[in-house]
């Protein structure tokens, strides 16, 4: 399976929008230039620098501790080993919330020093300002609406954003990212049925993430596909895709034991 479909040329929002409602397409998240590497090879066109390197490459408790110079370090890193992928890239909490002028200057700021492709932010009707400001400057842009884990405290915890009399808001708020010209947009904890209904009816590729299969595209945090670390908590929409946290922690033991026991290093290995 490695190598399946590499793109042999750049990967452009332009490619992915000429897919919807053919080919799904699939989206990790992604920090580092090793990781990158890897996962260019197995020919996945697009990769998110999320805002959730704050959990799981930094330790903080909650995505909105994760700051724009650290956002940059992880970004540039990433599209160093991204090949041709499309790298999209997520602005930090309060780098954009105050006005469409810090928005365009965070946004345009991240983008140049990491070499990214595409700009992120979370917020549907309240953030539609934001994102034609971006569109203006001549930003890529990929909206995000559902459950926003910026907003965690106030939406109340981590709940499925949608449901019942509340779908009318979800709707709203794909219209006026849409509206705004955004490029694609990110549905995080939606009613499968709800994404699937708007997916059909709208005009930018629409990204998945506990929101069904019937979105153009999928995405999930690499960390959570393939069970880094061994038995951590998942969210209950993940799919696992390998056992990686338990082959990093069988492989430090074995080294371990080999150190202790002195069967390493060996002596074929003196220089």
């Amino acid at each position: 399976m490695s190598g399946y479909l590499v793109p042999t040329k750049q990967v452009r929002v332009s490619d992915l929008q000429a897919r919807k409602g053919d080919k799904p397409w699939a989206m990790l998240t992604c920090y580092d230039y090793s990781t990158a590497r890897a996962f260019a090879a197995a020919g996945i066109e697009c990769i998110l620098v999320g805002d959730s390197a704050a959990n799981v490459m930094l330790g903080y408790d909650s995505t909105t501790a994760v700051t724009l110079d650290e956002m940059a370090m992880l970004g540039a890193a990433v599209v160093r080993g991204a090949g041709n992928a499309l790298v999209v890239v997520d602005l930090p909490f309060g780098t954009y919330e105050a006005s469409d002028e810090q928005a365009v200057r965070s946004a345009t700021e991240l983008l140049r020093r990491t070499g990214g492709h595409v700009i992120k932010l979370e917020g549907g009707v309240r953030m539609a300002d934001r994102i034609a400001a971006l569109k203006r400057a001549g930003l890529a842009v990929c909206a995000h609406v559902g459950f926003t884990p910026q907003s965690v405290n106030g939406l109340g915890g981590f709940k499925v954003q949608g449901r019942g009399d509340a779908a009318q808001a979800v709707r709203d708020d794909v219209a006026a990212v849409v509206e705004a010209g955004a490029d694609m947009v990110v549905f995080e904890m939606v009613p499968a049925q709800l994404a699937a209904d708007i997916t059909a009816n709208c005009p930018i590729p629409t990204v998945g993430i506990g929101a069904g299969a019937g979105c153009d595209a999928q995405v999930l945090v690499w960390h959570d596909m393939l069970a880094v670390p061994e038995g951590g908590r998942r969210p209950i929409f993940v799919g696992v895709f390998g056992a990686v946290g338990a082959e990093l922690t069988r492989g430090a033991a074995s080294y371990k034991e080999a150190v202790e026991k002195g069967t390493f290093p060996t002596a074929d290995k003196d220089f």
